[in-house]
């Protein structure tokens, strides 16, 4: 395996695990009961942002993997960033190289800055499931009917129906963000990688003599 596909394959690798515990886990029925169990429909809501902020994530990697490949195999379709880089410092001068670097790395960072945000809002909603599901099995208890016997049943479903929304939209949340929050982590490395080979490549001497 070529150098330049090892980013796409750390992530093939990580989300290969992650799919294979969560098929161990659906083949127990642990699954089916989390969204069963969910009167709010909230943790539907959570996968669901999960989903879109890994498409993203999966559409991104295979992008930048695309780029690395490019730029080291030197192909005339990478020339267009490290020539806008060139330009820069040659243009600005050998003193301002750190700071056009860091440019090219915040542009290249602010591409990928959703997927963390997608990501934070994850634990943010199973956060929300949590008071929800409080707000939920304490709407089911009656002070003035606690002596009923007849009425403790209904007040100890409520109570268990709110609380299993409460600590299963706060385990879904935890266990998508950690895995969103791994995939953005081989995309950022993929991406400080990205930043570097296109400073390294295009203050190569034998770039800037194909650009005289």
């Amino acid at each position: 395996m070529e150098r330049s596909y090892l980013l796409l394959l750390r992530y093939l690798l990580l989300n290969i695990t992650a799919i294979a515990i969560l098929a161990a886990a659906f083949f127990q029925g642990w699954v089916i009961d989390i969204f069963a169990t969910d009167a709010t429909r909230l943790t539907t809501v959570i996968a669901g942002v999960f989903i879109v902020g890994w498409t993203i994530c999966t559409y991104k990697i295979c992008h930048c993997s695309r780029e690395l490949n490019l730029i080291r195999s030197d192909n005339a379709a990478s020339q267009s960033r490290m020539q806008w880089y060139a330009g820069l410092t040659k243009e600005a001068g050998a003193e301002s190289h750190g700071t056009i670097a860091d440019c090219l790395r915040s542009r290249l960072y602010s591409r990928i800055s959703a997927i963390r945000l997608v990501a934070n809002h994850l634990i943010l909603l199973g956060l929300i499931g949590t008071v929800i599901g409080f707000i939920i099995a304490l709407s089911g208890v009656d002070e003035g009917s606690v002596a009923d016997v007849g009425s403790v049943g209904p007040m100890v479903s409520k109570l268990i129906q709110g609380m299993s929304v409460a600590l299963y939209t706060t385990l879904v949340g935890a266990v998508l963000h950690v895995w969103l929050t791994l995939c953005y982590q081989v995309l950022a490395t993929g991406t400080i990688n990205l930043a570097n080979a296109v400073i390294e490549r295009s203050e190569a001497p034998t770039f800037y003599a194909a650009q005289a």
